[in-house]
């Protein structure tokens, strides 16, 4: 079962979803919020590993090895792997289903990311068995951070944080925005939560 929600409003596929950040590029958009925000992540804790859970394109992975760490990613669709693949084919990029993760990445890491409204795009009810496997693929100190969209009809926060808890995850911080802009509510989080001992 894939965890990717098919729903109408899902990213394009591959190619045309790179041309989207590539058109922001080149308009003087910052592109790079996510990366930003797990390079200071890193630099903070000390860590250099990084799974982009539900990479996409590759857009943060590959932004994050160009600084330098090590990274990851991990997708359940092969189209937009193969964009990735073709663009970083010296990184990791593995096809497999965030939900069952256990026994797909071997060496725990330092920061697990699920940028690009993975939680949401997930199939419904699997949030839940994400969370669990994305957990047990940090090491124990190990932060596990997530942004997403908080629409009507799909994950709120009180769930995900409920999940978290029951994955051994506490909670770190919580923005409205990838470059940290106090969260007071709205229409976006970036939830930082720590794999518990």
């Amino acid at each position: 079962m894939s965890t990717r929600w098919q729903g109408s409003d899902h990213a394009p596929r591959g190619d045309d979803y790179d041309r989207r950040w590539h058109r922001l590029a080149a308009a003087g958009q910052s592109v790079h919020g996510e990366a930003n925000f797990v390079h200071d992540a890193l630099r903070e804790c000390g860590g250099t590993r990084v799974l982009d859970a539900g990479c996409g394109t590759g857009r943060v992975a590959i932004e994050l090895a160009a600084r330098g760490f090590t990274t990851v990613g991990v997708d359940a669709d092969p189209q937009m792997l193969a964009t990735a693949q073709t663009k970083a084919p010296d990184l990791t990029w593995i096809h497999a289903d965030l939900a069952e993760l256990t026994g797909v990445v071997e060496d725990p890491f330092d920061v697990a990311v699920l940028a690009g409204n993975v939680m949401i795009f997930l199939a419904p009810g699997t949030e839940d068995r994400v969370l669990h496997r994305v957990s047990e693929s940090v090491t124990i100190g190990g932060l596990v951070i997530a942004g997403f969209s908080l629409r009507p009809g799909r994950l709120q926060l009180h769930d995900y944080d409920r999940f978290a808890a029951a994955a051994g995850l506490d909670p770190v911080a919580r923005w409205a925005t990838w470059e940290r802009t106090p969260f007071t509510g709205g229409e976006y989080a970036v939830s930082v939560h720590r794999r518990a001992g």
